[in-house]
């Protein structure tokens, strides 16, 4: 298996307010700059599409399956303990392989500074040979979680396919 010559990204941003137009979208351009950082420095070329949901379940499940898929989710809001907090809960059992560590860490980190930083749901995982991650809302917590993340994406991208980083030959 190989990488895709242009990983398609899509970048989702979860929020009322922003969805009707009564707040500006931070989170989601941060994410974003990110993204492109994180792909360049992996020499990776990017296609990113972003979007804005309103907190409901069904729209999400539908960006989440719809064809053609994405290489890697990101989305951003809604890993709360709120009513309309959903993202997890719809993310989750869509995910054919979780991977709790990287979000845990983020939680333990940035929690010991900010006990409100354990209250987040977010998960990660691949669902097929997309990778997905759940961050919440706010700016800073995209900065902190994406700091994280970006460390450990070009490997994560390398496992899922089934690329052995140690063969140079199968790096592109």
């Amino acid at each position: 298996m190989t990488l895709p010559e242009k990983f398609k990204v899509h970048v989702i941003t979860l929020s009322d307010r922003v969805h009707t137009g009564s707040y500006t979208d931070l989170s989601g351009p941060a994410v974003v700059k990110y993204v492109k950082y994180a792909m360049a420095a992996a020499g990776w070329h990017c296609e990113i599409k972003t979007s804005t949901l309103p907190d409901e379940a069904v729209a999400l499940r539908a960006a989440l399956t719809e064809v053609p898929a994405a290489d890697l989710v990101v989305t951003t809001g809604g890993t709360g303990i709120g009513p309309r907090d959903i993202t997890p809960d719809v993310v989750k059992p869509l995910l054919t392989k979780e991977i709790p560590g990287i979000m845990e860490q983020i939680r333990v980190k940035y929690g010991t500074k900010n006990p409100k930083a354990l209250l987040s749901r977010g998960v990660a995982g691949a669902m097929g040979n997309t990778l997905i991650y759940t961050l919440p809302g706010s700016v800073k917590a995209v900065h902190e979680y994406m700091a994280e993340i970006v460390k450990t994406l070009e490997h994560t991208f390398y496992m899922l396919y089934g690329i052995d980083i140690h063969d140079k030959g199968n790096r592109h």
